[in-house]
């Protein structure tokens, strides 16, 4: 179940950014109006998602805040779908790193030949070599 608002530490960690940069593109980007409660900013989750926004903008496309907040104005849907499609495949890429060093760290043996025969299906009789005809079911 997702959360309904996130601490300034939370939304830092998420994007692996420290809290001032948040802050600094709080006063940067009009979208992003965090709630106060107790004294403490509260992100929602559409807020989270533009700040993943904003990241994916400026840190991975290279555009400057001013590009990145007019990209944002004239196509907000088409920036969200690159965020989130470079979201996934973030995360597809950390699941193929895990599988890769599991794979490394087992004791990977290929199965050894069949003990008689030929392992491409020939048998040897004599001076002949004759197929012979393996069913898989």
């Amino acid at each position: 179940m997702e959360k309904m608002f996130y601490s300034m530490g939370e939304v830092a960690e998420m994007l692996d950014v420290a809290p001032s940069l948040i802050r600094f593109w709080e006063k940067q980007f009009d979208i992003l109006k965090p709630r106060r409660a107790e004294g403490r900013k509260r992100f929602s989750a559409q807020e989270v998602a533009n700040l993943k926004t904003i990241y994916h903008l400026v840190k991975e496309r290279g555009m400057t805040l001013g590009g990145a907040a007019k990209h944002l104005n004239v196509n907000k849907k088409a920036v969200d779908k690159d965020a989130l499609i470079a979201e996934k495949l973030q995360d597809i890429r950390a699941l193929l790193l895990e599988v890769r060093d599991g794979i490394a760290c087992e004791d990977f043996r290929p199965d050894p030949a069949p003990p008689t025969g030929r392992a491409d299906g020939f048998e040897e009789a004599g001076n002949s070599t004759t197929f012979v005809e393996q069913t898989l079911f």
